[in-house]
């Protein structure tokens, strides 16, 4: 799922739906929706293991309901594009659950993400979201900050070249992740500032607090108290969501309604 987030008036409305249940942690009704589809239809399938994997990582639970359904949407791919959109959802699982410490599955990560490469045209509608999560591996899992940037780049510019709003916004904070790195304070600030502005727009609740808690990082007081105030809020709006928030904010309130 490339995660472009519009609402537009043109949207199919089961697409508007499931876009307004994940920008608010409902991930597993916003499957739900998708999974009569699921069994025949390669896009849904693949949109279906994209909302559940992001479960995983925002929450760190649900990885054998991900698991079921990337299975499923590597049954139901057909073309290489499938196939390699395929490969790159499992890929982005292994990641996961390699980050979060749940399982060591770097190799497979790599492997699968290198197999989406290969079968990939390179004028793929699904090469700059490849591109992105190979540059998650590199920052995160290999610590090659310079591959890292090279990859952010490529997604970067085909993100904007697919006027994907939402996988913009996370190139611009991962490449701000790595100016400040390197202290290049002013080069973060902005890059920061663009993915928080645009996931604002979008109504992507789920992932604006974690962008207003990287703004605060090069924000001074009382500027970068109050974007943690914020983050706060919203974190304990959506009950404590993303989880790895929580060490630098305060508890989150009880939930009411909903599976997620």
């Amino acid at each position: 799922m490339s995660g472009s987030g519009t609402t537009a008036d043109d949207d199919p409305p089961l697409q508007t739906a499931v876009w307004r249940l994940r920008s608010r942690a409902c991930w597993t009704d916003a499957a739900a929706l998708l999974e009569p589809h699921a069994g025949t239809d390669a896009a849904a399938a693949l949109q279906r293991t994209a909302l559940l994997t992001e479960r995983c990582l925002y929450t760190g639970q649900g990885w054998t309901e991900a698991e079921d359904a990337l299975r499923t949407a590597e049954a139901v791919a057909r073309g290489d594009d499938e196939r390699g959109s395929a490969a790159s959802e499992r890929g982005h699982l292994a990641y996961a659950s390699t980050l979060l410490a749940v399982r060591d599955r770097s190799d497979e990560a790599s492997v699968a993400l290198s197999r989406s490469a290969a079968l990939l045209a390179p004028a793929s509608p699904a090469r700059p979201l490849l591109d992105f999560r190979r540059g998650l591996i590199a920052q995160n899992l290999a610590d090659s900050p310079q591959s890292a940037r090279a990859a952010f780049r490529r997604a970067h510019a085909g993100a904007a070249a697919r006027e994907d709003a939402l996988l913009l916004s996370s190139t611009w904070r991962h490449l701000a992740t790595l100016d400040l790195r390197e202290g290049e304070l002013a080069g973060a600030r902005q890059g920061f500032a663009e993915s928080l502005r645009i996931r604002e727009e979008l109504g992507f609740l789920v992932g604006t607090a974690p962008a207003l808690i990287s703004l605060a990082q090069t924000a001074e007081e009382p500027e970068a108290a109050r974007l943690r105030a914020e983050a706060g809020r919203l974190f304990r709006l959506l009950g404590g969501v993303p989880t790895w928030l929580a060490p630098y904010l305060g508890p989150p309130a009880p939930r009411a309604g909903g599976t997620d």
